[in-house]
């Protein structure tokens, strides 16, 4: 599945590339960019960085020169404070993490003290077995878990109030589950959760289904269900929770924000190279190559989705006996 948003021309026209700031003349941007990856390279927040920057300078939507900053550490913390004190050349990327951070406890941080500018792009959530497992559907396992919940070893990785793992406490909520009683062995990674899979250590895994995608197409593991909207290219064999009976679709998106206090003309300008880039053949084809669905959101658009996601990640975290 790909969703791609249709910009209407009259839109596109309200802000080019030289959109300047009527309030003090001067023109927008008028430095270097900034993209900050609140961490090292590598992995999901410096992919998404670095995919931003090459699709605004190749389609030539942003002129000024762009620089991914990579600023690790506590969990995306370093890049977020760095981006606070900044103007709207710099934004940073941001994913469920800025939510959850605060709600455990982690983080003083929120959105509401940065700019929301885009929802990027998700990735899906799946449950995952072993080819012999006795479960060959969401249902037979659930029921099991329901049953016993302390037999059944559920892998994730790499700590417990992550996507991977919240999804499956909603899941398990929508059984009538206790997510307190599920039996979580934690892992570093995702890599590390299919190897304890594969081992036999655990009895299923919730993990982003990229990890475990050539796995199932190999026939070395068997893909359960998807929290998806609808099935996904590749693996069209694979029912979605809600084929399933399950009212859940679940995104482990990523996502886009400015500082705090950007003016109307700076996020009007950051609206319309962001959704021109949402649209172009190079931003799709990243999309499609990193096993990312589309999932462009506008800056309102991403401001109201930040607040129903907090709602819902402040259940879950209770639901999960995590709560402050």
């Amino acid at each position: 599945m790909k969703k791609w948003l249709l910009i209407a021309g009259a839109t596109l026209a309200l802000a080019g590339c030289g959109n300047s700031n009527a309030e003090d003349g001067a023109d927008f941007p008028n430095k270097n960019v900034e993209i900050v990856a609140p961490a090292s390279p590598g992995g999901g927040w410096d992919l998404t960085a670095r995919s931003v920057q090459k699709a605004l300078q190749d389609n030539e939507l942003v002129t000024e020169n762009i620089n991914v900053q990579n600023k690790p550490g506590g969990g995306g913390e370093v890049g977020w404070k760095y981006l606070e004190k900044q103007d709207a050349h710099t934004l940073a990327v941001n994913s469920s993490l800025l939510i959850t951070n605060n709600l455990l406890g982690t983080s003083e941080l929120t959105h509401e003290d940065f700019t929301p500018l885009a929802i990027l792009s998700t990735e899906w959530l799946s449950i995952a077995v072993a080819p012999d497992s006795p479960y060959s559907n969401l249902e037979e396992l659930m029921n099991a878990i329901k049953e016993d919940p302390k037999s059944i070893k559920i892998g994730v990785g790499p700590a417990l109030g992550n996507n991977d793992h919240l999804s499956l406490v909603q899941l398990a909520g929508e059984y009538g589950i206790d997510a307190k009683d599920l039996n979580f062995l934690v892992y570093e990674g995702g890599g590390d959760v299919v190897t304890a899979l594969l081992g036999g250590h655990v009895d299923f895994v919730t993990t982003s289904m990229s990890e475990v995608k050539e796995q199932h197409l190999a026939g070395k593991l068997k893909i359960l269900g998807i929290s998806s909207e609808e099935r996904v290219e590749d693996l069209e064999d694979v029912p979605t929770y809600q084929e399933q009976g399950v009212d859940m679709v679940f995104p482990h998106w990523r996502g886009i924000m400015g500082p705090p206090n950007m003016t109307e003309e700076e996020i009007a300008y950051w609206d319309e190279q962001l959704a021109a880039m949402a649209e172009t053949e190079l931003w799709q084809e990243i999309v499609e190559n990193n096993d990312w669905d589309s999932y462009y959101m506008n800056s309102e658009e991403t401001s109201a989705f930040l607040k129903e996601q907090t709602e819902m990640y402040e259940s879950l975290v209770e639901d999960a006996g995590m709560g402050q």
